[in-house]
């Protein structure tokens, strides 16, 4: 089990640092998007490139933050109900999770997503608009990222069952990745109930 919790350690550390990084291309997106407002608007000039490029910026922002996102436990998930169960009970839901749909569903779409993008890289595809980007670099993003996410859902699933072999500490998988915990839903509706 030590062996398996140093490959999710390398995977957890391996995904955040992919999102990061991944995180500044906001700031890009946000810098190209002013700037070709301000050709458009200001100097009566625009390209479809512009365009194009802010689209690849949010698809890589969204996709190459997923894995990390994951790996913060910051996805979108329903607390009021788990956050009713004990640690251990919502461990098994976020394996049974795991094991039945995110890992399935990685592996379904890595299957159609790799041709997908091997087919663009090989024919060299253009963007059908005029003035447009090459399509290859946002196609080949998918199978990266499902990839990484698929990589990070191992990686979940092997901390929960070394929290159940009481091998780690329930906070090192809790809401805000190791920044403190933050309140659930629970938590919140309940301490809003006991105020009035």
């Amino acid at each position: 089990m030590q062996a398996l919790l140093s490959f999710s350690r390398a995977i957890d550390a391996m995904n955040e640092k992919v999102g990061k990084t991944a995180a500044w291309l906001i700031l890009i997106a946000v810098l190209v998007s002013t700037i070709n407002a301000l050709t458009r608007y200001g100097f009566s000039m625009s390209s479809n490139a512009w365009l194009e490029l802010q689209w690849y910026l949010f698809a890589g922002t969204f996709l190459l933050c997923a894995p990390w996102t994951l790996k913060c436990n910051e996805h979108i998930r329903i607390d009021v109900v788990t956050g009713r169960y004990s640690p251990r009970v919502h461990a098994w839901i976020d394996i049974v999770g795991g094991l039945l749909f995110l890992i399935p569903m990685c592996l379904v779409i890595l299957w159609g997503a790799v041709p997908f993008a091997l087919d663009s890289i090989t024919s060299g595809e253009m963007s059908s608009n005029s003035g447009g980007l090459i399509v290859w670099p946002a196609k080949l993003l998918i199978p990266v990222a499902f990839f990484l996410l698929l990589l990070q859902g191992c990686s979940e699933i092997i901390k929960r069952f070394a929290f159940l072999n009481g091998l780690i500490d329930g906070k090192e998988f809790e809401k805000g990745g190791g920044h403190g915990s933050t309140p659930d839903a629970v938590d919140v509706a309940e301490a809003g109930s006991t105020a009035r």
